[in-house]
């Protein structure tokens, strides 16, 4: 593959690249050299949740990986305990450090529905930083400016506005860009929010008497609703973990105008099928169409292809011929009556009780067809009602 096929292939789902011509430079002397370049990407796992958006770098890094390059996952186990201030307005709760492994184990666990294992090196922070002295840590902090920090977004804006602001967050950076040194990084991915941090780290391979990385950003990929970052908190977000059959009902779910930034981001889609999807829908091919081939392309991906064509006709029969799924999941109620809210918690169709609440709210749930209009509600279990949650929930109830 010639060095400009490589780069059609990086650049996919790319926002920026800076700069390009060091990386094609990269390229051509690992082609001379036989030597892969080492992709780093640093993960806080300050949760063990991954969604699509937390995987559109790692699907870039996986594209490096078929060029034959090694994906380099760093585990933020101190950065961590400080909080990536980017992009917050407030300070973030540090977490245990054996909390950060723990999260860690069930991050890369995801992670590698995606990456190669044996293309993957996986270090911790722990390794360089825990040697260190403070004499050490001075030396890191000389390489940088005040200046330099206050004019980033995050900073200056929350001390503009007089928010709380630790000194220590002002190490995470400076902490992220010493592990570029310490796995000597060629090409650094990230969010376009980590544009100052992957910056940082060019920086300081410079002071090192290292080349420096090249920063490859990709974008924040937007929720099933269509409006905010994707996150669980919004509940606006698919999970490597769901199973198929929700997968595909989420990706069902997504506003016609997020087709395209779907196939580019989600999905992962070359110029080729790109164009396709234009095309069509400049023709006026019907946009549920369009959005069942998104669908099967995620979640073949995950899942397989059986898994896929299964995962859409589960979708077709509930949603096209309006039907309840044969098959469902059963949940033995310990008690009757019981409060609609604590079935929902309960049963786990809701992680609490206030999202039970703002479903309910919303008219999400009923029980047997018939719409459930309070959160008060105290319900009668008989045996084989069905209860449903949302738009791809359901649960067939046994009273006990």
């Amino acid at each position: 593959m010639s060095f400009e096929a490589e780069l059609k292939v990086i650049k996919r789902a790319v926002d920026e690249i800076i700069p390009l011509e060091d990386l094609l430079a990269k390229l051509e002397s690992s082609a001379k050299t036989g030597t892969p370049l080492r992709i780093k990407f640093g993960i806080d796992p300050t949760g063990y949740d991954v969604h699509l958006g937390h995987l559109v770098p790692i699907r870039k890094m996986r594209d490096f990986q078929d060029l034959g390059h090694i994906g380099v996952i760093i585990i933020g186990d101190f950065t961590a305990q400080i909080g990536d201030p980017t992009g917050r307005d407030e300070s973030r709760p540090p977490l245990t450090h054996a909390e950060i492994l723990a999260n860690s184990e069930k991050y890369m666990e995801q992670l590698y529905t995606v990456l190669k294992p044996e293309q993957t090196e996986v270090r911790y922070q722990s390794e360089w930083f825990e040697p260190m002295g403070m004499s050490d840590v001075l030396k890191l902090m000389g390489k940088f400016t005040l200046a330099q920090f206050m004019a980033h977004d995050t900073f200056r804006t929350r001390f503009e506005q007089g928010l709380a602001l630790g000194l220590h967050e002002l190490m995470y950076p400076i902490l992220q860009s010493y592990d570029s040194v310490a796995v000597r990084s060629d090409v650094e991915l990230g969010a376009t929010e980590q544009k100052f941090n992957i910056l940082c780290g060019r920086d300081m391979q410079r002071h090192f008497g290292q080349p420096q990385q090249v920063a490859v950003l990709s974008p924040i990929l937007t929720g099933t609703d269509g409006v905010n970052k994707m996150g669980k908190s919004l509940n606006n977000y698919i999970a490597v973990f769901d199973p198929p059959g929700e997968k595909f009902g989420k990706v069902m779910s997504i506003p016609d105008t997020l087709l395209l930034n779907y196939f580019k981001y989600a999905a992962n889609a070359d110029e080729e099928v790109l164009d396709e999807v234009k095309s069509e829908l400049a023709k006026g091919t019907n946009p549920m169409l369009l959005k069942k081939r998104l669908a099967r392309e995620i979640v073949g991906f995950y899942h397989g292809s059986e898994a896929a064509i299964e995962a859409q006709k589960g979708f077709e029969q509930l949603f096209s011929q309006r039907e309840i799924p044969a098959e469902m999941p059963e949940y033995l109620v310990p008690a009757s009556p019981v409060r609609i809210t604590k079935l929902l918690t309960d049963s786990g169709l809701c992680d609490t009780g206030g999202e039970a609440k703002r479903l309910i709210q919303g008219g999400g749930v009923s029980i047997d067809g018939v719409k459930v209009d309070s959160s008060e509600a105290e319900i009668e279990i008989r045996d084989g009602m069905v209860l449903r949650a949302g738009k791809r929930k359901f649960l067939r109830l046994k009273k006990a």
